[in-house]
Formats: structure tokens, sequence, C-alpha cells
């Protein structure tokens, strides 16, 4: 499913729709803990970036663009949480959302993806926190499998290093965890068959 600026709320009504009837459903995991309404998440990769410096590039042209698309169709879902990581990539993807939602990002206990067990565990802790709010997941290829999985997702194929337009919403829908996954922006190339 993809999205431009003028199909914000097209785009979470579809995804909400296919959320409560399991159209495009990915799972169907359990009940999730917690003391209060659990938290809709929406997770998505940071967007396009450039190639150097290699250790913290900035987004691309491309990607200024998409985060702008984020923003848009993202305008009318009360977000109120943002979480992002400590590299520029995630956080300029972010920009245009917190701008636009006046939500100030925050960034996990331990934001290192690099060491994923650690970060993937505080990044849903920080999730948790956020009982019954929306909160959006800026985060990486190698990350956003384990964070679906730990959130009560299934086990995922990789992302495709040029696959940048994945959006995912998990939401609580009558006591259990749904899991949808959609598109946004500019059209990725093809996937090849290790690799979504």
């Amino acid at each position: 499913m993809s999205a431009n600026p003028n199909s914000a709320w097209l785009l979470l009504t579809a995804i909400f729709i296919a959320a409560t009837c399991s159209c495009s459903l990915i799972s169907n995991a359990g009940a999730q803990e917690g003391s209060g309404p659990p938290p809709l998440i929406i997770l998505v990769r940071h967007a396009e970036k450039a190639s150097d410096p290699s250790d913290d590039p900035p987004l691309t042209p491309a990607g200024m663009a998409r985060a702008r698309v984020l923003a848009t169709a993202l305008h009318d879902s009360g977000v109120t949480a943002i979480i992002t990581t400590k590299y520029r990539r995630t956080k300029e993807t972010a920009q245009p959302l917190a701008d636009e939602s006046r939500v100030t990002p925050e960034r996990p206990t331990q934001d290192d993806p690099g060491d994923l067990g650690t970060h993937v565990a505080a990044v849903v802790a920080a999730v948790r926190r956020h009982v019954g709010e929306t909160v959006v997941v800026i985060a990486h290829t190698t990350t956003i499998p384990p964070i679906i999985a730990a959130l009560g997702g299934p086990p995922m194929t990789n992302i495709c290093e040029w696959s940048y337009g994945h959006l995912f919403v998990i939401a609580p829908v009558m006591g259990k965890v749904q899991i949808v996954q959609a598109r946004y922006g500019a059209a990725d190339p093809s996937p090849r068959s290790d690799c979504q």
C-alpha cells in the first residue's frame, strides 16, 4: 500500500480496517500484557540515507522527501511519542513528524543497534511506557524484525538494504496484538527472495 501526501487519512483508515478485519495481517499474536491499554505502535525504517560519512550518514533528498510523506501520512493518527536511535538518519526521518505532531523524539536507554538484544529490549521497554498512546518507532533493517518479534509478532524475513517504504502497525484489537504491513512514499525496488 502506498501513500502520497494527499492520502494520509486514507492510509491510516486502510491500516485500521485491515487490522480489524484481519485483511493483510501478518500476525495474530497473543494478548499483550500490561496494566492499561497497550500502545498503538507504528514501526518504520529510517528513510533513504547518504553513503557518506559512513559512520553516521544524513538522509538524501529522497530520504527527506520520504520523511515528509511519513509526517503527512500520520498527520491525523494522534502520535504522542516518537522513538529514534542516536543516528542522524533516524532522527532526520522523525523530525518532520515531530514538528507536525509537536512531539519531542526520545531515545531508548540503550540506543546502539550494534548491541542488538539490549537495544531491542530497551526499545520495547520505551514503547510499553506509553500505555494507550500512539507510538512511532524509527528503526533500522537489522532491528525491525527482532522488535516485531519482541512485541509478539512472528519471525520475519530480513528487510532489504535498499527498501525504505515499509510501515508496520502493531495494534491491540479485541485483546490480541494484530500486525499489519503497509507501504508509504516512493516505491522501493523489487525485493529478492531472501529479503523484503
